[in-house]
């Protein structure tokens, strides 16, 4: 036995490779037999892994599932995996000649891959690595929302499979909230704890990763709109029951991150979610859900500013880190951006690079690291500094695209269609305070998430154009004449 031992441990990475392949070419069977298959898997990673360590006392060194591969692949395997998905379920659409279904964020994203490919190159002929100028701390990881999106367009192509995605989101978020819920009230809550770990904050919070917080949004808007919005079909009693459960866990989830931008976005969220119910139902939702929220918000603010130093009350307390001072050394968060926006105005044209770093990061504590100088706290002004007007014309005119869309389609929506396509707008307007005073894109996770949020009203659009037009086709087909017997 001893001497079969050294055979097994040279032949352990060719059978790995050879495991790695025959996956491969069962992902592509699946993927080409039920392309939607392959989308609840790598759903699944960014509904339930953690991007960041930040906060946690107890991690001095973590390589994220998200950057697994990235040394030699130059991207993660998640993001390859999705490209192949991708891949696949373009091939399967090809074979059953679906037409590809309408985005108009096509011509964006791709002005984004041109953009992204324009920095590579002046890379090069700068003498930095394209590793650098591909790295997620640019905007390459915008260019990755794009195969997630047309994935979903061309997955899912049935009422059916949009009903059972949209359950899947509704369970997740539910399974995530009560998750953790469950660890902040018997565990301390989620170690990530920014707050009591570095700035002596005596509190315990749910999660510290905006990106719960925003898949409690999109299940919390499945959930509202399937009880008080126009659904074609009443659910069953299980279900009601699930989507009840939802609406109370997820919106106290939310409320007790005890962060400020998941608190303004589900705001935002909420306002989206009452404009598409009808009157009645708006009302009822307004009455009953509207002061309890606005009470336990009020409850939460209260006890998390009344223990922070510099928050001095009323609602300016609410941005007590970003406001300047009369007397006294400048507030970092407002340095950083002071700083970003001075590179910004230097060269406005190209910005720094994707690869660049500001100048004076070194003034700002949390950019101490390998890491600094690489973002900014705003992804507005993120974008602005590494890619200049073109990248900032680029993401206003994706926004504003996005809007668009959803202000004429959400309107025009079939009822049972509209819990997917108000969750994904719900979730996008839940992004905004994240977008301005946040760090999202040098983020695999956040952008993964954010592409799902912008392709999911798409996707409800384009289900219901597909099965109007088949509708419509079948009935205006003449009648099948039978030939009588001779």
């Amino acid at each position: 036995m001893n001497e079969l031992l050294p055979y097994l441990y040279y032949s352990l990475p060719w059978l790995f490779v050879a495991g790695l392949s025959l996956l491969a070419v069962l992902g592509v069977g699946i993927g080409l037999a039920w392309p939607r298959l392959l989308v609840y898997p790598y759903l699944l990673v960014f509904f339930w892994v953690n991007s960041t360590s930040y906060g946690n006392l107890a991690v001095f060194a973590s390589r994220s599932i998200y950057s697994r591969g990235s040394g030699l692949l130059l991207f993660g395997v998640l993001l390859w995996y999705v490209l192949g998905a991708w891949c696949c379920a373009r091939v399967a659409a090809s074979f059953a000649r679906l037409p590809t279904p309408a985005c108009n964020l096509r011509p964006w994203l791709l002005g984004w891959t041109l953009l992204l490919g324009a920095h590579v190159g002046a890379a090069v002929l700068l003498g930095v690595a394209p590793a650098q100028a591909l790295a997620p701390s640019g905007f390459s990881n915008i260019v990755w929302m794009a195969p997630l999106i047309g994935l979903l367009l061309l997955a899912f192509r049935t009422r059916e499979h949009v009903r059972e995605l949209t359950r899947f989101i509704l369970l997740a978020g539910l399974a995530r909230a009560l998750f953790g819920l469950g660890r902040w009230a018997a565990f301390g809550g989620d170690p990530n704890n920014v707050y009591a770990n570095m700035n002596a904050i005596p509190i315990r919070l749910t999660f510290f990763d905006i990106n719960d917080s925003l898949l409690c949004t999109v299940a919390f808007a499945i959930a509202a709109v399937g009880l008080f919005g126009p659904a074609a079909s009443a659910p069953s009693r299980a279900w009601r029951a699930i989507a009840w459960l939802t609406l109370g866990a997820s919106a106290l989830c939310l409320l007790l991150s005890y962060r400020r931008s998941a608190w303004i976005g589900f705001m935002l969220a909420l306002m989206v979610i009452v404009l598409r119910l009808p009157p009645r139902a708006r009302t009822r939702f307004l009455l009953a859900g509207v002061p309890l929220a606005g009470s336990a918000l009020a409850l939460v603010a209260a006890r998390r500013l009344s223990r922070t130093r510099g928050a001095d009350g009323g609602v300016g307390s609410m941005v007590y880190d970003m406001q300047s001072h009369r007397f006294g050394p400048e507030s970092e968060r407002l340095l950083e951006l002071k700083l970003a926006l001075a590179d910004f105005l230097a060269r406005p044209l190209t910005g720094i690079g994707s690869w660049g770093r500001y100048n004076g990061y070194g003034f700002i504590s949390w950019q101490n690291n390998p890491d600094g100088g690489l973002f900014v706290h705003s992804g507005v002004l993120h974008i602005a500094l590494k890619a200049g007007l073109p990248g900032t014309i680029l993401l206003l005119g994706m926004i504003g695209a996005f809007m668009l869309f959803a202000r004429r389609t959400l309107a025009a929506l079939p009822p049972d269609l509209l819990a997917l396509g108000v969750a994904g707008v719900a979730g996008a307007a839940f992004m905004i305070p994240d977008l301005l005073i946040g760090t999202p894109f040098p983020q695999v996770r956040t952008t993964q998430m954010l592409a799902l949020c912008l392709g999911l009203p798409y996707l409800a659009a384009a289900v219901g154009a597909r099965t109007s037009a088949a509708g419509t086709a079948k009935q205006a087909a003449p009648p099948h004449r039978q030939l009588a017997p001779a």
